[in-house]
């Protein structure tokens, strides 16, 4: 089990806030009806409450810090590597330039090559392969979600006093009521369920005919605030609602998880100004989105100034994996694409941005994984980490604030028993300790490995959105005729990952192989059921939704595909909880 953190930070208690108490009545005026809320009209509504309430005899509210920090994290969506100013992109983010550079840029930073999992390990502090959900991500008519039994970040903040709101995506299941993010922790809930969807309508189509509306405010399809509003415009309406009529006197957690910029690749037109000179269209629309997301994250900092939360705030930045090619996202100079375990899949875009660091306009070049962020979240709140909670994750608070070593010397990217397998895989190639043709990635001190078939390899320099339509001529290719299917990276000499060494070292590819053989044997049965004709919205009223009732599963008993095989597994789960390993490996060169 990973550390579950030193003992909370009392100084903590020092940050000072912002004299800005606001009124629990407070109401903000039509935020969904009129676009964009302006900090004038916002502040005028604000100043003509407080006027009422003053001739009423009414006195404002002290404005008292609390020693408990408010925590905003910030996850984007399919956020390419290169695509952020500091990391030499052509498109423009000031803000969150601004932010990295006042705050701790994270340079050795791990996520997961997709959706699902990066979420789930941010919620749980939980590796995939201790939630079940090692395998792809949870599509919409799957009857499975984050398992019910695995506590999350909101519930454990929820004990501490914290006010808990996710506005934005979800994406870890909803085929049963509890597994809705409010049933989850969350105080409030406003966004969407699914993986993706359009930007102004909010409609999903997972195949033909089978459609739903996607925008939902707590557990009802949020059908009042369907006034075709952009997601990332409407998001930080909602973002800027609820600091407005929170009391910065109590601790908030705010988890917004934006749409963007995943595709479809939408953007309101006023953002392609500055992009016209792009020739490759899905580059051009991607910079476009990005530049809106750039702007809501400023107006998101804004608010938290205005209303009195950022002198004892943290705020996070993180995308949830790497960039999609093909979608307009860049991660030169990385290998691979999201959805594969190169370092472009798996090496995001993070920061951390805090009056409360010591070291500010800092790098951290420590390794740092988003199941990190749990125990460090609990431990700034003042929270306690239950010792039946296995945790995969590290407190790592002192390592980015004050510059210190990072706990983690490891990461399991993942192992997917189920993925494709490798054709020339074997447990001959992997020296009889690990059948190589399943796909696994695994990072020890300096060393990463990788097996069966890690997915998109190209290199994809910025050349490549140079032509109107996509190009991969730019691209530089990798030929698999050689049937490999073990790779070794010394990922701090080559973070490039153009240096294949399995050869050259296979003491190494052997340790590292039964390290990945170690934490298999903690491994629970993976979660994908086949999907289930009643998940279809036409039978939920035209809205993606819980759609699972316990009477009927009584009535009906395994006759939805997929549904028995879901059982079993969360029995096998029950009985063979994951346990983290956290003893270190002595690598020789690592």
């Amino acid at each position: 089990m990973a550390p579950s953190g030193c003992a909370p930070h009392h100084w903590l208690c020092k940050g000072t806030m912002l004299a800005a108490g606001l009124l629990a009545g407070f109401s903000v005026l039509s935020l969904f009806t009129y676009g964009y809320l302006s900090w004038d009209t916002l502040g005028s509504s604000l100043e003509e409450t407080q006027t009422a309430r003053a001739e009423l005899g009414e006195k404002p509210e002290a404005s008292a810090p609390t020693s408990q920090p408010h925590i905003v994290f910030i996850l984007a969506d399919d956020q390419g590597f290169r695509d952020v100013g500091y990391h030499g992109s052509e498109i423009r983010t000031p803000t969150l330039d601004r932010l990295a550079a006042e705050g701790v840029k994270l340079e050795n930073y791990y996520v997961q090559p997709m959706c699902t999992p990066s979420r789930s390990q941010f919620i749980t502090g939980k590796y995939q392969i201790h939630t079940g959900l090692q395998h792809s991500v949870i599509r919409p008519t799957q009857p499975n979600c984050l398992p019910l039994d695995n506590v999350t970040l909101p519930q454990k903040l929820k004990e501490v006093g914290y006010s808990t709101h996710m506005v934005g995506k979800w994406h870890l299941g909803f085929y049963r009521k509890e597994c809705m993010p409010t049933q989850r922790g969350f105080d409030s809930f406003f966004g969407s369920l699914l993986g993706s969807g359009d930007y102004y309508t909010h409609y999903k189509c997972d195949s033909p005919g089978i459609c739903g509306y996607d925008l939902y405010e707590n557990d009802n399809a949020a059908w009042d605030h369907d006034n075709g509003i952009y997601s990332t415009q409407m998001y930080t309406q909602k973002v800027q609602q609820i600091l407005a009529s929170h009391n910065p006197r109590t601790p908030i957690f705010l988890y917004i998880a934006y749409q963007a910029v995943h595709s479809p690749l939408q953007a309101p037109g006023k953002y392609f100004e500055h992009y016209r000179l792009i020739n490759n269209i899905n580059r051009r629309r991607y910079a476009a989105m990005l530049a809106c997301l750039d702007e809501a994250i400023n107006n998101v900092t804004l608010a938290l100034k205005r209303y009195g939360y950022y002198d004892n705030s943290i705020l996070i930045y993180s995308s949830d994996n790497g960039g999609q090619p093909m979608a307009g996202g860049s991660n030169w100079p990385l290998r691979g694409s999201k959805g594969s375990y190169w370092e472009g899949g798996i090496r995001a875009v993070g920061f951390v941005h805090s009056p409360l660091l010591k070291n500010k306009g800092s790098l951290c070049k420590e390794l740092v994984h988003i199941t990190d962020w749990f125990p460090t979240l609990i431990t700034l709140a003042e929270g306690q980490i239950d010792e039946d909670i296995q945790l995969d994750g590290y407190d790592i608070w002192e390592t980015i604030s004050e510059g210190r070593r990072s706990p983690r010397v490891d990461i399991l990217h993942n192992i997917d028993p189920i993925y494709t397998k490798a054709k020339n895989g074997s447990w001959a190639a992997g020296f009889g300790i690990w059948n190589t043709a399943i796909q696994s990635a695994i990072r020890v001190n300096h060393w990463k490995l990788l097996t069966g078939n890690p997915g998109y390899s190209d290199w994809v320099p910025p050349q490549s959105f140079s032509n109107a339509g996509p190009n991969r001529w730019h691209n530089e290719r990798v030929s698999w005729t050689a049937g490999k299917t073990v790779w070794l990276f010394n990922i701090t000499a080559d973070p490039y990952e153009r240096v294949d060494l399995s050869g050259k070292y296979p003491d190494i590819v052997k340790q590292l192989l039964r390290r990945l053989s170690l934490f298999n044997k903690t491994a629970v049965p993976v979660r994908y059921p086949a999907k289930d004709p009643r998940s279809n919205p036409k039978l939920n009223g035209g809205v993606w939704g819980p759609w699972f009732k316990e009477d009927e599963k009584k009535k009906k008993p395994g006759k939805i595909k997929g549904e028995n095989k879901q059982k079993k597994n969360k029995k096998k789960k029950s009985e063979k909880k994951g346990q983290s390993l956290n003893c270190r490996l002595h690598l020789a060169g690592g």
